[in-house]
């Protein structure tokens, strides 16, 4: 079936048409791997009531921002999804993607120009979490398109190189020391010189086993600081953080950043561009200050910090155990670091503060109707709402657009080249 690529939404797919029904609708399309304008000759692989999936057997009229693949994995490795456009376009989609959010779910046409922010397109991340097959044979991997099979790789272009000389290495794990592993996870220091590692294996993993693997990992990666070996939770303890039940080495590495060291513990949560990562804090705290500014979401303080520099006091506020002990351990004097659910905290403290500044950067299911109103409540003259995903931004928008502020400044920062994820960053004033 002869199909065109009208867009490309967000999640990596290109949108198309069937032909028109009765009622003169045509039913849409998602293809992945495609670009817009492009004519392609389409299998159709899954009707659903609203909706279709297809792939592109053939792109007959490929897009002029269309060029090859430089992975070989590309297509079948669920990671990527834009691999197969120029990087400039990739930003275009992401900008695009980002505006049609903002259109259709805030009701919000962007008054102010969207800065762009590109990163360098190969070997940023530092941060990669590999899948472990020890039957039939040893591999290591990620997941393939849509599925939890593993397409095994002994590279990742995305990732930074001393990740990708350790996935080389840890090839020669043999089956037997492998045999619990279920996933690896590389952390790379700034200068991409030393690595933090966190083994996850599956439950019942005996002590002895999980010290065996740790040392055989350490004996592979010289520039290994430290090892983290966890058993997967059982499931008395689903939505828990798995216990550690060996340490080799280091648990934490130190992060440099122009503004500030971090130490980063395993388990912790970073910003994985390790090309962008002063860009985006001077994006968030480089022109505030006052009197109080609260950091919701903090993580170990990546903004905190930075924030603590034009404040006379920051609150932080984050709910994970390890990441606040680091955010503790990182946060100069006047940062008072609180351990709790944002929801739980802003309930309890909203009546007593007036923050000149609230910075938001929640995960992916974004700040919720509970949160927005109680934010819209506390009456901070800015709010900057970091997020990584455009659906439940605009969402979150629109409750705070109806309290009363606007968009001063609007960001789309790229921390994930070659991927369909949309990092962006408001400034909101009321």
């Amino acid at each position: 079936m002869l199909l065109t690529i009208e867009k490309l939404v967000y999640g990596g797919d290109g949108l198309a048409r069937l032909p028109a029904d009765e009622e003169g609708r045509g039913k849409a399309v998602f293809v992945p791997f495609v670009l817009a304008g492009e004519k392609i000759e389409a299998t159709l692989l899954e009707q659903k009531p609203g909706f279709v999936r297809a792939r592109a057997a053939v792109v007959v009229e490929p897009s002029p921002q269309r060029v090859p693949a430089p992975c070989p994995y590309f297509g079948e490795c669920g990671g990527c999804h834009y691999q197969h456009a120029v990087y400039e376009h990739q930003l275009e989609i992401k900008a695009a993607i980002l505006k049609e959010n903002l259109r259709r779910i805030a009701k919000l046409e962007l008054a102010t120009e969207l800065i762009v922010h590109a990163s360098p397109p190969w070997n940023y991340r530092n941060r990669t979490r590999v899948k472990v097959q020890s039957q039939p044979e040893f591999a290591l991997g990620y997941y393939r398109v849509n599925s939890h099979q593993l397409r095994p790789i002994k590279e990742c272009p995305i990732s930074s190189p001393l990740i990708n000389r350790s996935i080389a290495a840890l090839w020669q794990l043999n089956g037997a020391i492998a045999g619990g592993i279920q996933e690896i996870e590389f952390f790379a220091n700034a200068e991409d010189t030393q690595l933090l590692l966190e083994v996850d294996c599956a439950f019942g993993t005996a002590q002895s086993e999980a010290e065996r693997i740790a040392e055989r990992v350490q004996e592979l990666l010289p520039n290994v600081a430290g090892v983290t070996v966890r058993q997967a939770a059982g499931k008395h303890r689903t939505g828990s953080e798995a216990p550690s039940i060996v340490v080799k080495g280091a648990s934490e590495l130190a992060y440099h950043t122009r503004h500030a060291e971090y130490r980063v513990s395993a388990g912790s949560f970073f910003q994985v561009n390790r090309s962008l990562i002063d860009e985006l804090i001077g994006i968030v705290a480089g022109d505030a200050g006052g009197e109080l500014a609260l950091d919701l979401y903090a993580g170990v303080g990546l903004f905190s910090t930075a924030l603590s520099r034009s404040f006379a006091q920051v609150i932080a506020v984050e709910s994970s155990q390890t990441a606040h002990a680091d955010l503790v351990y990182n946060a100069p004097s006047h940062v008072k670091a609180v351990r709790s659910m944002t929801e739980q905290f802003l309930r309890t403290a909203a009546g007593s503060m007036r923050p000149q500044l609230v910075v938001a950067d929640p995960p992916r299911g974004g700040l919720g109707e509970t949160v927005v109103r109680t934010l819209a409540g506390l009456g901070a003259d800015r709010i900057i709402y970091v997020s990584c995903d455009p659906a439940t931004l605009s969402r979150d928008l629109a409750g705070l657009l109806q309290a009363g502020y606007h968009i001063r400044h609007a960001h789309l920062v790229d921390l994930f080249p070659q991927t369909y994820h949309v990092e962006s960053v408001l400034h909101l004033d009321r």
